[in-house]
């Protein structure tokens, strides 16, 4: 089984809410890292672990990113980390998988299923391996304690309970070093 490491610099963790029932707002998360245990001839075996720093919250709004940090959603002083573990994976065909994992977040830990697609891997410049997946998944943000909210005049709320994630995912051999 292949060791592999989340290139952070070619990677990126996002997600999207909707905000005021009519539109989304995106975000993503400037600290992470992962690594992964991966053979194409035997992706069933997979193993994936992601840590998430909650403080490098993004979502191109000083002011929201600030009420993201707060007690009010990730409670950054208190749960500064998120993470996520894999524990089975589904083969669906051989570039389509379901990762089965436990997803910790604001202290409470839930199974969480990825769809990842896999895009295949190829040889970098510098002589590295690298592989490439996306993956998605939707979680209840009130399942992880995370129940802020405010009803709106006209109906429904300013944040949407269900939250979309999507991991774009490069990583490189583990004896290889991820490169500009």
């Amino acid at each position: 089984m292949a060791q592999w490491n989340l290139d952070t610099a070619h990677s990126s963790v996002n997600f999207s809410v909707r905000h005021m029932v009519i539109s989304k707002v995106r975000g993503h998360f400037t600290q992470f890292s992962g690594t992964l245990d991966f053979d194409e001839a035997r992706p069933q075996a997979a193993k994936l672990e992601v840590k998430v720093q909650t403080a490098s919250v993004n979502t191109n709004d000083a002011q929201r990113d600030g009420h993201l940090k707060s007690a009010d959603f990730f409670d950054v002083e208190k749960y500064p980390e998120m993470t996520y573990k894999s524990s089975a994976v589904e083969v669906v065909d051989k570039n389509h998988f379901r990762v089965q994992g436990q997803l910790t977040l604001h202290g409470v830990t839930k199974p969480v299923t990825l769809d990842v697609e896999y895009a295949g891997h190829g040889r970098d410049p510098w002589g590295g391996d690298r592989a490439g997946f996306t993956a998605t998944a939707g979680i209840n943000r009130k399942d992880f304690g995370l129940n802020w909210n405010q009803a709106l005049e006209a109906g429904g709320v300013l944040v949407s309970d269900q939250v979309e994630i999507t991991l774009e995912i490069q990583a490189v051999a583990a004896q290889a070093k991820a490169a500009s």
